[in-house]
This record gives C-alpha cells, structure tokens and sequence, in this order.
C-alpha cells in the first residue's frame, strides 16, 4: 500500500512539473484562445440567420452536405441556436477564466461537428475537426485535477501554473473576442486574412505583456 502511494505522488509530482512549464502553460492558453475564436468566428453568421454556405442546398442530394445544412438553416430557430452555443463556448475559452466551463461546452458541439465531417463528404475536414476535438480534450485534461469532481472523485487543486494566471491573459482574450465578436457582427463580406492578421498580433502584443508581467511578479 505503502509503495503504491508513493507511485501515486511520484507520479503526480511529475505532472505538476509539466504543468508549471511556462511553454506547456502557453500552449494552453493559446488553444483556448484558437479554439475560442474560431467558435465566435463561426457562430455570428448563424446568430444573424445567414447561411453557411454560398448559396441554398436545397436542390442538391438529400444525402450531401450541402442539403444537410441547407436544412439546419431553414430550421431558423435551431440554426440560431447552435450559434449562441458556439458564441457562449468560445467566449468563456478565450476569457481564460472560465475555460474549464468552456472546454466542457464546447466539447459536445465539435464532437458533434467531427461525427457530422464523418457522415458527409468533407474532404479533408474531418482531420482539422479531429485536430480541434483533440485540441479540447486536452484541456479538459489539463484541468482534469479539478474537472474530476463531475465523476464523484476527491479533486485537487495545486499552486502550480502561475504563469497560466496572469491578468494579462484574461485582457488578451476579451481583446480577441470583442474584435472577433464586432467585426464579423457588422462585417457580412469579411475578409479572412485581414481578420487574422489582426487576432495574430493581438497575441503576439499579449505575449510580450506577459512575459513582461511575469518577470516582474517574480
């Protein structure tokens, strides 16, 4: 018994020294900040009663996608429906700050696009969405010491990922959504690049800031 709790702490202090890595934590936080904008990116088109598509699937094969999201448009209120829960999800992920609540939203809603990728012809698709579902699993994982309370185990907080808490990266990711929010709200004929150009500098101004913050703070 005595062995076997002492594998038990061996092992956890070997993740809490991953997770206290300041690289480990900013690929975390910029996950969140991937997967939320990409949500929010998505979820106003829906939000205004736009199509996903270029035009109407209605003529196409009731068994392409086309038609299948021809039909969830015309649903009107269902199509509005999965853009304020894409909306909702991507906001808490990019505030940093409810990303634990973020990632277990959103985790049914891209698991749910990755069947849908599966069950029409996507061409390569299914492997971004594989990517993105992978994506949230992990940081489900990452906050798994906590999240395992959902399942009736005994969770654990520990005083590690310091980096992760910064204030800055909070005020990065409201930054990120309010752009992201404004511009494709007032924006119909957007342009990607230039959408992206500006959320890529936006981080990169955010991780100067935060390295800057954590500096200072030790």
């Amino acid at each position: 018994m005595t062995i076997y709790v002492g594998k038990c702490v061996n092992k956890t202090n070997k993740m809490n020294k991953i997770k206290n890595k300041v690289w480990v934590q900013l690929t975390v936080i910029y996950t969140r900040y991937l997967l939320g904008g990409t949500f929010v990116f998505a979820s106003l088109i829906k939000i205004k009663g736009h199509r996903f598509t270029t035009g109407s699937g209605a003529m196409e094969p009731i068994n392409s996608a086309l038609h299948f999201f021809e039909t969830m448009y015309q649903s009107g209120l269902y199509w509005k429906f999965i853009g304020f829960g894409q909306l909702l999800a991507g906001f808490l992920l990019m505030t940093q700050r409810y990303a634990k609540l973020g990632a277990l939203i959103n985790f049914p809603i891209i698991a749910n696009i990755f069947a849908i990728t599966l069950s029409y012809y996507f061409a390569f698709t299914p492997v971004i969405v594989a990517l993105m579902l992978l994506a949230n699993i992990g940081l489900i994982l990452w906050e798994w010491d906590e999240l395992k309370i959902l399942i009736n185990l005994p969770y654990s907080v520990t005083n590690t990922k310091q980096f992760e808490r910064q204030r800055v990266w909070e005020i990065i990711g409201y930054i990120l959504f309010l752009f992201t929010f404004i511009y494709r709200l007032l924006v119909d004929k957007y342009n990607f690049l230039l959408w992206l150009a500006v959320c890529i500098s936006i981080g990169v101004v955010g991780l100067l800031a935060g390295f800057r913050s954590y500096r200072k703070s030790k």
